[in-house]
């Protein structure tokens, strides 16, 4: 189990998260914010498929974070 970053997490109490229920959340916060651990734990946890969906359908992740996140995910 992940004890996610609070900082990463600020408008929630990050105890409170599935990483299941809330894969779209959480894969969004962590492209955007995530630190090298919790990217490695993103990609051992969910699905490349999943994670490219997520990227192209959020409308929340910054762009220069979807323009790195479409190169490294061709």
């Amino acid at each position: 189990v992940i004890m996610f970053r609070q900082s990463l997490f600020w408008d929630v109490d990050p105890k409170t998260i599935d990483p299941m229920k809330h894969a779209r959340y959480v894969i969004e916060r962590i492209l955007d914010f995530g630190n090298d651990r919790e990217v490695q734990w993103l990609f051992k946890n969910y699905s490349r498929m999943l994670v490219k969906k997520t990227l192209g359908e959020s409308r929340v992740i910054h762009d220069k974070s979807r323009a790195l996140w479409s190169l490294m995910l061709r």
